[in-house]
This record gives structure tokens, sequence and C-alpha cells, in this order.
């Protein structure tokens, strides 16, 4: 049962270091304009994949979780 805990701690942690990072989006605003995100927008239609940002905020996330693994 103990791992368990340690599971729900960290889960919590990243629940709530999701919503920070939500609450806050609106301060950093190069966050989803950065080179490599597609945006197109035509007439009738807008379409936008933030592809760089989510390359950095996966290599982000996987460095946090790899420093907790240790």
């Amino acid at each position: 049962m103990p791992s368990l805990g340690k599971s729900l701690i960290i889960i919590g942690l990243v629940i709530a270091a999701i919503g920070a990072l939500v609450t806050f989006a609106g301060r950093f605003p190069w966050l989803g304009r950065l080179p490599g995100d597609i945006y197109v927008k035509k007439e009738n239609f807008t379409f936008y994949f933030p592809l760089a940002t989510s390359i950095i905020i996966s290599l982000l996330l996987s460095l946090i979780l790899w420093l907790f693994r240790k």
C-alpha cells in the first residue's frame, strides 16, 4: 500500500502543476505561438496545431518524470 500512496501524491502534484500552467498560461505570451506551430486561416476555416509547443511541453514533462524516478 505505500506505493499506492506515493503514486497518488505524484498524480496529485502533476494535476496541480497542470492546473497552475492553465491558470498562468496567459502570462506566457510565447506559449502557443512558437515557430513550428501550424496555423492556417481561411475565409470560413481556422486550423491550429501547436506542434512546437507540444514538443517542448512533452520534453519538460519527460524531464520532470525522469527526475522523479531517480
